[in-house]
């Protein structure tokens, strides 16, 4: 398995994966294909769930396989936390900010997670397999997990915010963990806040962010960036003659004084001016990337060899795409990750092709950056969309090479959404409105449902289920007839995403009539309304916890590909995301699935 490990292991290890959750349900088919609110009573009050007692593993989602390499802390840093060792330096008492109420934006409210335990709710976090199958799912938790909320009940302050920070740097989401571990004042930080806060810094390249931590953690572990750390921030203070013995000292702990752990952090102390250093960086002989190393050498401009990003997983590519200190230009493929995980925005990603040109690449028409300028600022829509089609089509690509389509839909968005809707380009309709829903521009790519009635049915396909599903209200025909024969024609090919068109409307609240239980038994569509998975997220949509609701729905999703996605759970993620008021989220979530299967 890839891993990222902290050098010296143990307390701050980041492991290779989390033990495979197993199934504690079976899937079966309810005893109606009618889902309730089809001529139906509404569904009773479900049962109330037993939420995961700590060490033990949350529910998980059916048909589980077995996780994707993730990020993980020591499971030893999740028992309840020993008493906080006194700080050399507290703060008074009017200085100090409360951790009752942490968070970055306003989000989903006050309310986001409800009375939920909050043990339960960090048990769901911890277990999670990231990244999520949908973009738009995983911008759905952040929002959740960056909201100011109240510590929920069951839970010490600390940890509830190390839960969130750690979720989200598994997401890629290094600058929302930042946010998160800077709200709190160290003196208040536990064992499983240190640990974090150091991730985080690492994973922002971020030196001088263990200085705070480096005191503390050396008193609370034996790792061996300790010692480095308190060398590198002896450095950063001036105090060059206590950061040379500091160094010695730490050279003498670690297994390998002159190995690349060494060598970057002399390599740091050297930038700064700290002691004669003269240091190259050697990656010979390494084969395995850590969180120091990538931390360090991100932190002096040094690009990562391949070979060993390759060991990661594709949350430190979102890591490395937010780096300032790298040249955009070997920025480039991260950020395109770091888009498909839902870290980089359409207009983060635009920004970053622009820098292309200040680091000196010119701007041919031949260029990645000048090929992008003609999408956004060609003569004429023609010459926009053709520019476009280079991205969407991979021609730049090497023969042979993967082209992976998604990332550059978002790269497009706004482009494609300057396009005057006409049936010229209804060639390109589904590239089209499928960019536009990228960025949640749904009301733009809405405009084009003339073009694709005006299409035929077999032409239109593709274009039709990503505004069926996506737009703000129905502006194409949903009706039975219309999606049995969408359906019809792709079973041969893939009968997968013929399930999930169903389901998605279904749970978007878009089909429905007399004929709707024959379309759903005709094409083997099920729904998952009994399942203990179901009756958590059932639950939490009753009592009005979307943020709840936001982390049940990554369960479901946590695989690495939309083929893995049930259309049984599908159905239950959207409708239950529309009872908590997230309509529009279960709409992109929803046209990213018809957009990307």
């Amino acid at each position: 398995m890839r891993k990222l490990w902290l050098a010296g292991g143990g307390a701050l290890a980041l492991a290779a994966g989390i033990a495979s959750l197993a199934p504690v349900f079976a899937q079966g088919a309810p005893e109606s294909l009618l889902p309730p609110g089809f001529g139906e009573a509404p569904a009773p009050r479900p049962v109330q769930p037993t939420a995961p007692t700590p060490g033990q593993p949350a529910p998980a989602a059916p048909g589980a396989a077995t996780p994707a390499p993730v990020l993980a802390l020591d499971p030893a840093l999740f028992a309840p936390a020993p008493t906080p060792v006194a700080e050399a330096l507290e703060l008074p008492p009017s200085a100090r900010r409360s951790t009752n109420r942490v968070g970055v934006i306003a989000g989903l409210g006050p309310d986001t997670f409800g009375t939920a335990n909050g043990k339960y709710l960090a048990g769901i976090m911890r277990r999670l397999d990231m990244p999520l199958a949908s973009r738009w799912a995983s911008i759905t938790v952040r929002r959740a997990l960056i909201s100011r909320v109240e510590t929920p009940a069951g839970i010490d302050p600390a940890d509830w915010i190390a839960e969130r920070a750690w979720l989200l740097l598994r997401m890629g989401e290094a600058d929302g963990a930042r946010m998160m571990v800077q709200a709190v004042d160290v003196d208040r930080y536990n064992a499983k806040m240190y640990a974090v806060a150091a991730q985080t810094a690492l994973a922002t390249a971020d030196p001088a962010g263990l200085c705070p931590l480096a005191d503390g953690g050396a008193l609370r572990s034996k790792e061996t960036i300790w010692p480095m750390a308190r060398a590198i921030c002896a450095g950063l203070s001036g105090d060059g003659a206590i950061a040379d013995v500091l160094m010695d000292q730490a050279r003498r702990r670690t297994s390998d004084p002159r190995g690349i752990d060494v060598q970057l952090a002399e390599k740091v102390l050297g930038v700064n001016g700290s002691g004669a250093r003269s240091v190259n960086i050697e990656w010979t002989g390494v084969n395995q990337l850590t969180s120091w190393r990538f931390g360090m050498a991100s932190a002096l401009g040094v690009t990562v060899p391949s070979d060993l990003m390759a060991t990661v997983g594709p949350q430190v590519a979102a890591w490395q795409a937010r780096n300032p200190m790298l040249p955009a230009a070997d920025r480039i493929d991260a950020a395109l990750i770091a888009a498909r995980l839902g870290v980089f925005s359409n207009a983060a990603l635009v920004d970053l092709y622009g820098q292309l040109a200040d680091d000196g690449e010119e701007l041919t028409a031949d260029s990645k950056g000048g090929r992008l300028r003609a999408c956004y600022v060609g003569d004429d829509d023609g010459a926009r969309v053709a520019a476009m089609r280079w991205f969407w089509k991979g021609e730049g690509k090497e023969e042979g090479a993967a082209h992976d389509r998604f990332p550059q839909l978002i790269l497009t968005a706004r482009a494609a959404a300057s396009v005057t809707p006409s049936e010229d380009f209804a060639g390109d309709v589904s590239d089209l409105v499928g960019a536009m829903m990228t960025a949640g521009l749904d009301r733009r790519a809405a405009r084009w449902a003339p073009v694709v009635a005006g299409m035929s049915d077999e032409k239109a396909d593709t274009a039709w289920a990503i505004l069926a599903t996506g737009s703000p209200e129905p502006v194409v025909d949903t009706r039975v007839a219309r999606v049995d024969a969408y359906a019809a024609r792709i079973e041969g090919s893939d009968p997968h995403k013929a399930k999930m068109l169903i389901a998605a409307l279904a749970g978007l609240g878009r089909l429905g009539g007399e004929d709707a239980p024959k379309l759903f038994s005709d094409h083997g569509v099920t729904f998952d309304l009994t399942s203990n998975w179901a009756q958590l997220i059932r639950r939490a949509a009753f009592d009005r916890q979307p943020g709840t609701v936001a982390l049940l729905v990554a369960m479901g999703m946590q695989r690495m590909e939309w083929r893995s996605v049930s259309p049984a759970l599908f159905y239950t993620m959207l409708r239950s995301l529309r009872e908590v008021g997230l309509d529009g989220e279960a709409r992109m979530i929803a046209a990213e699935a018809m957009t990307r299967l």
